[in-house]
């Protein structure tokens, strides 16, 4: 390793999925790996693309969708970016403001009694105001490839709210959305924690579903770098790959999830009250002592039921949602894109010299279990979560075109 890079800089968004590179760098994971790594703060999910594809970061924090858009080039300047270990599953949220979730109520107090909440409550709002001559209602995403506008649109469309014709979404960086929405710039958001807890915590917002709800395992945030970078640096991005899988497994133990809230909330990371970061690693209002719902714990998950591969099912499943709206067409080969960009051979390799479990197959076939089940096509049984979707759809990674088709509303 002495003639690869062995200092870096990695790049993260203030959000508490940036936790296992916080906890890495906190708890020692990267120093014990004979790492020098530093940590840089960034504005938006535009920066880090830039930084990453021009080299000024070595890799990064990154939403999932990112590298394959940025491989296919539609999101800025074709460069190959490859995702070999996924940061996190669910972690995000829908909220409104307060005052369209009284909206909400008022002309369907039975739909917004539901748990998870649909959006149909919504969709009668929206024809009402339509009918009274009233602006469309603006939602904001963080950026246009990333699971939070794949959610919003999803949530919407299935409830029959076209998200392109009914409404206005906006892009806002994530740490913007609270102040945005208490001033009411805009009616409702999807972004990660802590930023739903947060507009929760002020009085201006009101959760209407989370992650957790609407995929119970869903993906969200991968590392991501250049492909050019690894390949150059083929040990030492082996090395962070250990360091970044032990930092998950830390940041997983319940018992360590108050002092991750207390790192966090340190002012060159999330810099957010601690009371509420530690109520958005076990999810906020709604979710109650006395209120049923997924495991507390399963709101942000790092570590558990397999949480860190990269799974080409999840780079397939956010490449049907990109041509589900236009943002590709039908000569992408979704499969070879995912192929492209989803390395769990390199995260193979990492969990093999810790001694981890790791599985043996690429994908699996999402939407199956409403139970926990066992995953054995692995090199060790590894225990899985429940992994419905809201809507009870199934989706096989081996037929993305006939799961685009599927859906009523979109671009395709």
């Amino acid at each position: 390793m002495s003639l690869e890079q062995r200092e870096l800089r990695l790049g993260f968004i203030a959000l508490n999925d940036c936790a296992p590179l916080v906890a890495a760098q906190e708890k020692g994971f990267f120093e014990d790996e004979g790492l020098a790594v530093s940590l840089s703060r960034e504005a938006s999910w535009a920066n880090i693309r830039d930084k990453v594809a021009m080299g000024a970061l070595d890799g990064a924090h990154m939403l999932g969708p990112l590298p394959l858009a940025v491989n296919l080039g539609v999101c800025g300047e074709p460069t190959r970016m490859i995702a070999p270990l996924s940061l996190n599953l669910n972690g995000s949220a829908i909220t409104v403001s307060t005052a369209l979730a009284e909206a909400m109520r008022e002309v369907d107090p039975q739909g917004m009694a539901a748990r998870p909440r649909s959006a149909r409550p919504l969709k009668k709002l929206i024809e009402a105001r339509r009918a009274r001559g009233e602006t469309p209602l603006i939602f904001a995403v963080v950026f246009p490839f990333s699971v939070h506008n794949y959610q919003l649109r999803y949530w919407m469309a299935a409830a029959g709210i076209d998200p392109d014709r009914d409404v206005h979404v906006v892009v806002v960086p994530p740490a913007r959305m609270t102040a945005r929405l208490a001033v009411g710039e805009i009616d409702g958001y999807c972004v990660g924690a802590p930023w739903n807890a947060a507009s929760v915590a002020s009085g201006h917002g009101e959760i209407m579903i989370y992650a957790s709800e609407f995929w119970r395992v869903g993906p969200d945030k991968v590392f991501g770098l250049k492909e050019a970078w690894a390949k150059q640096n083929p040990q030492t991005l082996q090395a962070v790959l250990r360091a970044l899988l032990k930092a998950a497994a830390w940041c997983d133990l319940p018992e360590r999830r108050a002092e991750l809230a207390a790192t966090l909330a340190r002012p060159e990371y999330v810099d957010a009250p601690e009371e509420v970061i530690a109520r958005s690693l076990v999810g906020s209002p709604p979710y109650a002592a006395d209120e049923p719902g997924p495991d507390s714990l399963d709101y942000i998950i790092y570590h558990r039921y397999a949480a860190s591969f990269p799974w080409r099912s999840h780079a397939v499943w956010f490449l049907t949602q990109m041509r589900r709206w236009g943002q590709i067409g039908p000569e992408v080969d979704i499969l070879a894109a995912a192929e492209a960009a989803y390395r769990p051979d390199l995260y193979r390799t990492a969990a093999a010299d810790l001694g981890a479990p790791a599985p043996v197959v690429d994908e699996k076939v999402e939407g199956l279990h409403a139970a926990p089940w066992t995953l054995d096509e692995a090199t060790a049984p590894i225990p899985m979560a429940p992994d419905l979707f809201f809507d009870q759809r199934a989706f096989d990674a081996a037929q993305p075109d006939r799961y685009v088709a599927g859906f009523e509303i979109g671009r395709a």
